[in-house]
């Protein structure tokens, strides 16, 4: 994973969601029309927090968050998600 160039302010993350999906598990090609956003995804910058409250997030996290959260930007030809940590539902271990 290279390093971006973003720092977020206050509460907010950036992460880098995993490709869609074009298998299924059981090996049904899914069409391209018919792929969902992906809701995985890995933390790439995080920001310093609240004055009250800390970040609890950490860069390299892989995070679950909603189908329509965040706000999509896109950097050096790279798409990513700028959201606040509360947005987000759960990391992945």
């Amino acid at each position: 994973m290279s390093e971006i160039k973003i720092r977020p302010l206050a509460d907010r993350v950036v992460i880098k969601p995993f490709e869609e999906e074009k298998k299924t598990v059981s090996g049904i090609i899914i069409p391209d029309n018919s792929n969902e956003k992906p809701q995985k995804g890995v933390v790439v910058a995080v920001g310093c927090g609240k004055k009250d409250e800390p970040m609890t997030l950490k860069v390299g996290d892989v995070v679950l968050y909603g189908k329509y959260g965040g706000s999509e930007i896109n950097y050096e030809n790279e798409t990513y998600l700028v959201m606040r940590e509360s947005d987000i539902y759960a990391v992945v271990e």
